[in-house]
């Protein structure tokens, strides 16, 4: 199949995704009240899968019940921010210095985010829910990482850390508590699972600080992988697939949960059958990391319409997310980091920024209101901005940085193959008469 027939079977493939979601979601009358009972209709569209409020689980139970019920949520997202380093592991020189540069950007950003939440927004009582916030912060800013990932200097991800939290906070405030989108009728922003705040905060951040970094020298990185690597990251993206329900409904009150659950994974399953079609169309064989970052598209972007929506219109969105995704990892990635001048090292744009819209604007169409668009212009507009005075921040403070340290983590560790021998040539390089230089943990 010649270049133009895969384009041409991957539009085709896209169209009949679109046309399925115009006709399962549009609605079909365009005066206010019927626009209105529409989003009434989404509204309870899925309201059979509710948790009756007359059982156990539901919304009217205890604080306690309900702060056990989102212990496991907060573990699972934890475990969740870990394997998003994992995804992102595959340059065989920079293993290591991404699992380290994970640890140090959540350790800055979660201290700094709960210290905001305390000391200026006066959130005394660390409940689950705040611990929620504060690692989906972290998680945020974990993603957004993966735009410049290798081109600065390690104790930088904890600089990054710290200053992104302010901006989170911002982002949060906006979408959940800001009164101007109300004052000026616009309406009230549908985000519970986080298209906006989280996918395309990272994303448009990243490209922020990827944009004042402007480090030209990553064209000619090869980013050689290894098997082994990139089996890390099938491992983490499947991993990733099962945990996201506690992502996505984690705020959510008990008995939305069961439908946010099985939402999340149609949409995912939806992702994972298009992205391999796309893959195979466009390219013949699947590349796996495109597959593995693909067929996440729809969990991304089935987080604004999370409750909007039936199973079945939850599949139609991930079966258009993972066809856009994909085509965005073939073709706009190279195109958009031409016209920029630098590289989107791990494709975040491609999944959290392409996904993130994907969600904005299925809640335009199935409610008839503008204000996802809208909300999601200024975030998107506002995180670039800060972003850049960000890493300007960080070029400023790099210092210098040689070809041998981009996407290199040799200068951050120690590698050898046996550290209680180097541990004991050290002693006796410096003490050569000393021949019973002890062990690592001895006196």
């Amino acid at each position: 199949m010649d270049a133009g027939r895969k384009k041409l079977a991957a539009a085709i493939l896209v169209v009949a995704c679109l046309a399925l979601l115009c006709i399962t979601l549009v609605p079909t009358n365009s005066s206010q009240e019927d626009i209105a009972a529409n989003q009434d209709i989404a509204l309870s569209s899925g309201e059979e899968m509710l948790t009756p409020s007359d059982e156990p689980g539901s919304s009217d139970q205890s604080f306690t019940d309900d702060e056990m019920s989102r212990y496991s949520k907060n573990m699972d997202i934890w475990f969740m921010l870990m394997l998003v380093a994992f995804l992102m592991i595959f340059i065989r020189k920079f293993e290591w210095g991404v699992a380290l540069a994970t640890l140090l950007v959540t350790a800055g950003s979660f201290l700094s985010y709960m210290a905001i939440q305390q000391f200026y927004f006066g959130a005394d009582i660390w409940d689950q829910s705040l611990m929620i916030r504060g690692v989906i912060c972290s998680i945020t800013v974990v993603i957004g990482i993966g735009v410049f990932l290798g081109t600065i200097k390690m104790w930088q991800y904890l600089l990054v850390g710290v200053l992104f939290a302010p901006i989170y906070s911002l982002v949060e405030w906006f979408l959940t508590a800001a009164p101007y989108l109300n004052d000026l009728g616009i309406g009230t922003v549908t985000d519970p699972g986080g298209s906006i705040m989280v996918h395309m905060c990272a994303a448009y951040f990243g490209l922020g600080v990827l944009l004042a970094l402007r480090e030209k020298r990553a064209f000619k990185e090869p980013m050689y992988t290894t098997t082994h690597s990139v089996t890390f990251v099938w491992l983490a993206s499947m991993l990733l697939f099962i945990l996201w329900p506690s992502f996505v409904t984690s705020l959510l009150p008990a008995d939305q949960v069961t439908w946010g659950l099985v939402t999340c994974y149609m949409s995912g399953i939806g992702s994972i059958i298009t992205t391999y079609i796309i893959l195979e169309i466009t390219q013949k064989k699947v590349n796996p990391l495109i597959y593995t970052y693909a067929m996440l598209a729809g969990p991304v972007a089935i987080g604004s319409p999370l409750l909007l929506v039936d199973q079945w219109g939850a599949l139609v969105i991930g079966l258009v997310a993972g066809a856009v995704s994909a085509l965005a990892f073939v073709y706009l990635q190279p195109w958009l980091c031409k016209k920029m001048g630098a590289v989107d090292v791990m494709g975040v744009h491609n999944l959290h920024g392409v996904g993130g819209w994907i969600g904005a604007l299925s809640v335009v169409v199935i409610t008839g209101e503008l204000v996802n668009a809208v909300a999601a212009v200024c975030v998107a507009a506002l995180v670039l901005v800060l972003g850049a005075v960000v890493g300007l921040i960080v070029r400023f403070t790099r210092g210098k940085m040689t070809d041998e340290m981009l996407f290199s983590d040799d200068a951050d560790f120690i590698k050898t193959e046996d550290p209680s021998q180097t541990y004991i040539q050290t002693k006796l390089d410096e003490d050569p008469t000393n021949t019973d230089a002890p062990g690592p943990g001895t006196a």
